[in-house]
């Protein structure tokens, strides 16, 4: 059997984001990779504007939740094998130690969930800010094992997504 990859998608609020990273890899990801999301200070729940549009593009959101990023460095853990940081604030913050060392990269996307205006100016935002992930997480759907399994993956994670022809 193929090996399967844990990812983690980190952000502060785990509300937006990494919600929709984790919903969007565990779909596309076709049973490759399993994705999971927590933040540094979890809001405790997940934006009603991100399950909005998630459902409005048939994602399964019964089972997401806005759980603290502790969960995931404590024993008994699913052991991670590729971490991304889904915001700035995340990234600079003092993470847990993850078991194993998992490979980690930076994709920096703008949050939604800050965005104050009408109903349609918020979902329009999710609806940018998702696109920009999904082309993120279709690269790294896209790369090939030996890439993921290479001694240079932390570069390539980094520039999955930003620009055409990184994948390959």
């Amino acid at each position: 059997m193929d090996k399967v990859y844990n990812v983690l998608f980190l952000c502060t609020g785990n509300s937006a984001r990494s919600i929709m990273a984790e919903s969007l890899l565990n779909r596309e990801g076709k049973g490759r990779f399993k994705a999971y999301s927590a933040g540094s200070h979890p809001t405790g729940r997940v934006n009603p504007d991100a399950v909005r549009l998630l459902e409005s593009r048939d994602h399964l959101t019964a089972d997401l939740r806005s759980k603290s990023w502790d969960e995931f460095a404590a024993p008994g853990a699913p052991k991670m094998d590729l971490i991304f940081t889904v915001c700035d604030n995340a990234a600079g913050e003092v993470c847990p130690v993850w078991p194993g060392h998992p490979t980690t990269a930076h994709w920096p996307f703008p949050d939604p969930a800050a965005l104050e205006g009408t109903d349609a100016e918020r979902l329009a935002f999710f609806a940018d800010v998702y696109g920009q992930i999904e082309k993120r997480v279709a690269a790294l759907c896209r790369l090939p094992v030996e890439v993921l399994e290479g001694d240079d993956l932390h570069a390539r994670l980094q520039a999955a997504g930003a620009d055409e022809g990184v994948a390959g």
